[in-house]
């Protein structure tokens, strides 16, 4: 999470908005599809849009594809490095709060954390999550969009059973992360509105880009 960026638009402003936004974009039906979110850490990015979606209604779930899980420390060359599966989001939030409550204040991290646990328990590697099945992949950068299909490409995929991969680039701020979960709130809305996403998925993500001003990177892999 990058948190030392200049913020030109007041957090409370942003979240305001995308409240509302999300508002009139939450289904009023159970969509069948199955939704996932990547960023790297699983912490940022992929989490804000596994809130939006969830409240929406949508089954969803999220993961990260780095090495460790990775947040901002009390300097730039110094932050705080956990395993994936070796501490949850409870024991990450009490480690910051007691090593310095005002820094993890001021930077967002025990909002963030405070708001991941009570999301789920832990950070998850996509990578390690191969009997996981999904109708949709999201992911939050085009680093992850290659990595995720590099994963879904090295699998057996015996099942023929197709998986569309769309990518938004979102900086890795607490902001761009609440704008992001909307845009990929909108996307989720209209994939369930039609009868047949194999057929109708470009149609989708070009009227999307045509409205929102976004670039949507696709790919379709099969498990």
């Amino acid at each position: 999470v990058n948190s030392g960026e200049h913020k030109t638009t007041p957090w409370t402003d942003i979240m305001a908005e995308a409240e509302a936004k999300k508002a009139k974009q939450t289904p009023s039906f159970v969509s069948p599809l199955k939704f996932a979110v990547v960023c790297s850490s699983n912490m940022n990015r992929s989490m804000e849009a596994h809130k939006f979606l969830s409240d929406a209604g949508f089954d969803v779930q999220s993961y990260g594809t780095g090495s460790c899980v990775k947040i901002p420390g009390p300097s730039a060359d110094k932050p705080n490095v956990f395993d994936f599966g070796a501490a949850t989001y409870d024991e990450m939030f009490k480690k910051l709060e007691a090593d310095n409550h005002d820094l993890y204040t001021a930077n967002g991290m025990l909002s963030i954390l405070d708001r991941n646990r009570f999301i789920k328990p832990f950070p998850e590697k996509f990578q390690t999550k191969a009997m996981d099945r999904f109708d949709v992949v999201f992911t939050c950068e085009s680093r992850i969009f290659d990595e995720v299909l590099r994963d879904l490409e090295e699998r057996d995929g015996d099942l023929s059973q197709p998986v569309h991969v769309c990518n938004l680039d979102i900086r890795d701020t607490p902001e761009t992360a609440t704008q992001g979960a909307f845009h990929f709130l909108k996307l989720a809305q209209m994939m369930a509105e039609t009868d047949d996403l194999d057929d109708g998925i470009d149609d989708i993500i070009q009227t999307f880009s045509a409205e929102d001003h976004e670039q949507v990177t696709h790919s379709t892999c099969f498990y």
